[in-house]
């Protein structure tokens, strides 16, 4: 362990490194005794690879019961800064990695990344795009909009809609954009669909969205409205997420923006990723590396640290696996849904080519029952059993 823990002082770190090395050891010797106890037979040569060790050490080989209650939260902030460590060497490579590597780099760690959820979250974002946000159903606004709710249908919305950016803690926001959609679309409506996105568009789009927080207590951050962008033009805006917002910016070198640096998100962020060579020079080689090149934007989302406890975490996994409620006396809660959302969901099932017209005469039933609370595809099939 010992070696471990000074091998980087014999690896050629930059700067930033060196810092970062000195705080994580800084961080380790308060439990030095601990982690001498533990045996290590890897020594990694790199620092990334030194980083991911020493955090297996802290979160799977450390004997927690010999930890006094003290020394737990100094164990949980020395995996959070090996964490956030590895964030950031993962996205520093994105300055200077080539289109091949990075598609390789997200290959690689697929099953980590949940990565077929995420991009089931693009692909049925992507015809909605057009779609203003005052015409969409509240579930689509939501999985727009980055923010989980019970009324999401795990039929339809088979993925977690908080992926790549989540807005679950900006509550004003979203009550304005409940409140006054119209005034988010008339701000979105100046970043073009396709083609180049301007400064121009894209302090139009500002000034619009500062505007529709003018008439409330409410103050517009910039989080969200990355997100909004994000989903409108995955291949131009990277969407910003605040508990991750020390990596990324210390990863492409700039100081941590404020949640009201509208401007320097332009610059640093979105120019900046923008003028990278694999962004710039992207070539897709087969099919799946097109998917990714049409929204290259959202690929430093990947580099951010994953492992194999990440895809549990997601809202539509934990929805799939919620513990059935087995006891007499209680019922589970549902969620009812609006009729417009019940009909637009059931609709939309109902157009698939096997669903045969005995079972769509009985939309109005099938959208009765969803709009109680019960998913679409429970509900169809519940209705194929009965009718055949």
């Amino acid at each position: 362990m010992k070696k471990l823990l000074i091998s980087p002082s014999n690896m050629a770190l930059g700067e930033q490194e060196s810092q970062i090395y000195q705080n994580i050891l800084k961080q380790a010797t308060e439990i030095s005794l601990n982690l001498m106890a533990v045996k290590v037979e890897n020594h990694p040569e790199d620092f990334l690879g030194w980083c991911y060790e020493l955090l297996d050490v802290a979160k799977n080989r450390i004997n927690f019961e010999l930890l006094d209650d003290h020394q737990l939260p100094i164990v949980k902030k020395l995996q959070d800064m090996l964490i956030s460590a590895i964030s950031f060497l993962q996205l520093k490579t994105l300055r200077i990695a080539p289109w091949p590597m990075i598609c390789e780099f997200i290959r690689q760690r697929e099953s980590e990344l949940a990565l077929e959820e995420q991009l089931k979250l693009i692909d049925y974002l992507a015809p909605l795009r057009a779609t203003p946000l005052q015409d969409m159903i509240n579930e689509d606004r939501l999985a727009f909009s980055g923010k989980h709710a019970a009324s999401l249908d795990t039929s339809v919305y088979q993925f977690d809609v908080e992926w790549f950016a989540s807005t679950k803690s900006a509550k004003g926001f979203h009550q304005l954009l409940a409140d006054l959609p119209g005034e988010f679309d008339t701000a979105l409506a100046h970043i073009p669909l396709e083609g180049e996105v301007t400064q121009q568009h894209y302090q139009e789009f500002v000034l619009a969205y500062l505007m529709a927080f003018s008439h409330s207590d409410e103050k517009p951050t910039l989080a969200p409205a990355t997100r909004l962008l994000a989903m409108r033009r995955p291949d131009v805006f990277t969407p910003l997420v605040n508990s991750k917002l020390d990596a990324l910016c210390q990863a492409l070198g700039i100081a941590k923006l404020t949640n009201r640096d509208f401007e320097r998100y332009w610059q640093d962020v979105v120019v900046a990723i923008n003028k990278m060579p694999w962004f710039a020079t992207g070539n897709a080689a087969d099919e799946s590396e097109a998917r990714l090149l049409a929204i290259r934007a959202l690929l430093p989302c990947f580099f951010f640290y994953a492992d194999k406890d990440t895809p549990q975490s997601s809202n539509y996994y934990k929805l799939l696996n919620k513990p059935k409620r087995t006891s007499s006396g209680s019922t589970a809660r549902t969620t009812r849904r609006s009729k417009e959302s019940a009909e637009t969901l059931v609709d939309r099932a109902l157009s698939d080519d096997s669903i045969p017209e005995h079972i769509r005469a009985k939309r109005d039933s099938i959208i009765a029952e969803v709009e109680k609370g019960r998913s679409v595809d429970e509900t169809i099939s519940l209705m194929r059993a009965i009718f055949g």
